[in-house]
């Protein structure tokens, strides 16, 4: 099994560090993302998107990201009812602004508020959650929603879409990127997504794939081995699993970082391995998706 506790950056996002750090997260920086809206592939919703455009130097089409939030949603938890743009989470403006400074497309897609749920949920609620947001058979789908809607801007290459995630959202990522995911029929990189990068996923995936998956393309998922609410080593033997039935997924181990690691809100990064799990995470993914999303 290919499985590093390392810390040492790629040497490819060494450079990349500087500038891509907490600042900015900070909306008033720079302006908000544009709200869209477009179908998910389950035929029945209308979900939002928050596109992040991008900021380097780019040609008139460039490579796009897909962004799944996690169980509390994409806004702020001080959102106080207001739930547009100005109240997305610092992680989630984090990286639709790191993907935007690599010359990216990226797009938050919140699947949670169209279905009547914008604050998202609490810890350890996972057991009460609706069906309507089931990781495996739904938000899949809302995946596949954002890559078709992609597909119809003029500004996106449509063959060079990644797909990012976070905890739930980092589940449903491994479910999208199994060869067997609702919402395509047959997947490969240029039909579906080129890549798919999950942070602190539960790995349990409701018993869908107790075996492993195969995905059709790369997927790297990353975890912190002091996670509180995930278990660091089920997605271990989860990744071994779907290695040994040959699938191109690594597992990268951050010792001692937490649940959330990335977040950039003082209270997460004051821990120092949060921290350095962090920096080593943004260069490792710059890294990741430039190998496969840049010509």
């Amino acid at each position: 099994m290919n499985f590093s506790r390392s810390l040492a950056l790629p040497a490819a996002g060494i450079a990349v560090m500087s500038g891509l750090m907490f600042g900015m997260a900070d909306a008033t920086a720079a302006s908000l993302p544009a709200r869209v809206t477009f179908a998910s592939a389950d035929g029945r919703t209308t979900l939002v998107g928050y596109v992040f455009m991008p900021e380097a130097p780019h040609a008139s089409r460039t490579p796009a990201v897909v962004m799944m939030h996690g169980r509390a949603g994409v806004y702020s938890s001080a959102a106080n009812g207001k739930y547009d743009a100005s109240t997305l989470s610092k992680r989630h403006q984090q990286w639709g602004r790191i993907w935007a400074q690599q010359g990216y497309l990226a797009i938050l897609v919140d699947g949670f508020g169209p279905r009547g749920y914008p604050r998202g949920f609490p810890r350890f609620s996972y057991d009460s959650r609706p069906d309507e947001l089931n990781e495996i058979t739904v938000r899949p789908l809302d995946a596949y929603g954002a890559l078709a809607y992609l597909r119809t801007r003029n500004d996106v290459i449509a063959d060079r879409v990644a797909l990012q995630g976070w905890s739930n959202g980092g589940s449903a990522t491994l479910a999208t990127m199994s060869a067997i995911a609702p919402g395509t029929s047959a997947p490969t990189p240029a039909t579906g997504f080129r890549a798919g990068l999950a942070f602190y996923p539960g790995c349990g995936l409701k018993g869908q794939f107790a075996d492993g998956i195969k995905p059709y393309a790369p997927v790297q998922v990353l975890h912190g081995s002091a996670d509180e609410e995930v278990s660091p080593r089920r997605c271990a033997e989860f990744v071994a699993k779907s290695q040994r039935i040959g699938g191109d997924i690594q597992f990268q181990l951050y010792p001692d970082a937490t649940h959330g690691f990335d977040d950039p809100s003082p209270s997460r990064q004051r821990n120092e391995a949060n921290g350095s799990a962090t920096r080593d995470a943004i260069a490792r993914a710059v890294a990741f998706f430039a190998g496969v999303l840049k010509p």
